[in-house]
């Protein structure tokens, strides 16, 4: 009887550990899973500003717009309300990021040069001689440019048109 007294005794202490081991376990996965979702959570806000930064640019390319003759520059006379000749000379350089662009610039060259030369020409003197006239000229050559790139390799590609020398007379 006292063995059956003590195995009485024992068997609710074993159930015990067991309950308690139980227990412990169960509140590490708690702590854990909670830890995981708590890392899911705030390391998906950390990541977000990332994704949003913006992209590297790369590095500014420089291409010499040049006339059939391999020459840099443009001659063009300029229409003129006081019934003189005058001319203006440019020196035209694109402003691209991607090397694609600057082959296609060089491929189709005869074309961007033939329609700068028409936008050119159709200008005034009296227009030209002032600071807007300059910047509305650039503006107009740089959308022509970026029409041609988007018609050819389908994306504008070029970001400005520079004058790098102008001079009229």
């Amino acid at each position: 009887m006292a063995d059956e007294a003590q195995a009485e005794d024992q068997a609710p202490k074993g159930s015990r550990k067991k309950l308690i081991i139980i227990l412990a376990l169960v509140g590490v996965l708690l702590v854990g899973g909670a830890g995981a979702a708590a890392f899911f959570v705030f390391g998906a806000a950390d990541e977000a500003p990332a994704e949003t930064a913006e992209p590297v640019r790369e590095d500014a390319i420089y291409t010499k717009v040049r006339t059939l003759e391999g020459k840099p520059m443009f001659v063009v006379t300029l229409q003129s309300e006081d019934g003189k000749r005058h001319y203006m000379q440019a020196y035209v350089e694109a402003k691209s990021r991607s090397q694609t662009v600057v082959d296609a610039l060089e491929l189709h060259m005869p074309l961007i040069v033939a329609r700068l030369n028409t936008l050119f020409s159709t200008q005034t003197f009296e227009h030209l001689m002032t600071i807007e006239g300059k910047q509305e000229l650039r503006t107009q050559a740089t959308e022509l440019v970026q029409s041609i790139m988007q018609e050819k390799i389908g994306r504008p590609g070029v970001e400005s048109i520079l004058f790098t020398n102008l001079v009229m007379q």
